[in-house]
């Protein structure tokens, strides 16, 4: 059994929260053209739209390098602004036996929490991919300020 670890990180947005939840419940496959040095590609695998149940694939460069992502829908709250997505492919795997991923948006914050399970203590925390989707939450935030 590897070490469970959970990390959590809240931007604040000035754009507001809600509208960040609709890009990535109704406009997903726009964060490619709206991060495109950051998200290269996004479609859904599995599913109309992003619900519960769709399998859904990432293609990203993180700290450099191209990866990929393939995640289930495992909860969408609409009253809560929320989505959680449970990754069941691609290279974050290769690192940890467990990884999910929720992103939750009130008024003026996103927030975004890994809750993941390392294969071996030496594995690093997911310190860089936090980094990362915030970067992606502020390219989305300025987007929708144009």
């Amino acid at each position: 059994m590897g070490v469970k670890g959970k990390l959590i990180a809240s931007v604040e947005v000035k754009c507001g929260g809600h509208p960040i939840h609709d890009i990535f419940h109704t406009n997903t496959h726009h964060i490619c053209n709206i991060s495109p040095g950051k998200i290269q590609k996004f479609d859904i695998h599995e599913g109309e739209t992003v619900k519960v149940g769709s399998i859904v694939n990432w293609k990203y460069n993180d700290d450099g390098k191209d990866k990929i992502c393939k995640q289930v829908i495992e909860a969408v709250d609409h009253e809560k602004k929320s989505i959680t997505w449970k990754v069941i492919g691609g290279d974050l795997l290769e690192l940890y036996n467990s990884f999910t991923i929720t992103t939750s948006h009130d008024h003026q914050w996103t927030t975004w929490t890994f809750v993941y399970e390392k294969k071996t203590e030496e594995i690093p925390e997911p310190l860089v991919l936090l980094g990362f989707v915030l970067h992606v939450t502020k390219d989305i935030e300025c987007h929708l300020l144009k």
